[in-house]
């Protein structure tokens, strides 16, 4: 299967848990976490970034 990748459109406060952006990309955005889309978040200053994704088992977080 083919992962698309979908951007958050604001900057995002990098404290926020895999909860909160989880609640970001149903509410927000629109979108199911579930259907194994990557979602891409930036902080205010553009050099910290989260990635979160559900692999099929459970929620993954990338961050840097």
């Amino acid at each position: 299967k083919l992962v698309g990748g979908l951007l958050h459109s604001e900057p995002t406060d990098m404290r926020k848990s895999y909860d909160t952006l989880a609640a970001i990309v149903r509410v927000q955005m629109g979108r199911r976490l579930l259907d194994g889309d990557l979602f891409v978040f930036i902080g205010r200053d553009a050099r910290r970034a989260k990635i979160l994704f559900w692999d099929g088992t459970g929620t993954c977080l990338f961050s840097n």
